[in-house]
């Protein structure tokens, strides 16, 4: 790939590569403290969001899979990184040429 301003997308990649990995850990985060204590997580979730009931989406047998967390967090960190590429393209895009 190039990575000169003329073309390509080589100097946006970091910017995906950054986005994702701050994505994948803000999830596992996420999802820890879900798992460590739901209750006060749900609380949170329903003060965050102005009083919206998101104990109504808890339901099933687990509240906690950790086949549904890795496919959650793939798709999380595939869509950050692909955003990331195209916010850091269009930041260096927007640069004055040097």
């Amino acid at each position: 790939m190039e990575t000169t301003r003329a073309g390509g997308i080589g100097r946006a990649i970091p910017t995906g590569v950054a986005l994702a990995i701050t994505v994948g850990i803000g999830y596992a985060a996420c999802a820890f403290a879900f798992q460590a204590a739901p209750d006060a997580a749900m609380a949170f979730m329903n003060a965050l969001f102005h009083g919206l009931d998101f104990r109504k989406l808890q339901g099933g047998p687990a509240l906690f899979d950790f086949g549904w967390f890795f496919f959650a967090l793939f798709v999380a960190v595939g869509w950050a990184f692909l955003f990331g590429t195209v916010f850091g393209w269009i930041v260096d895009r927007l640069r004055p040429a040097a």
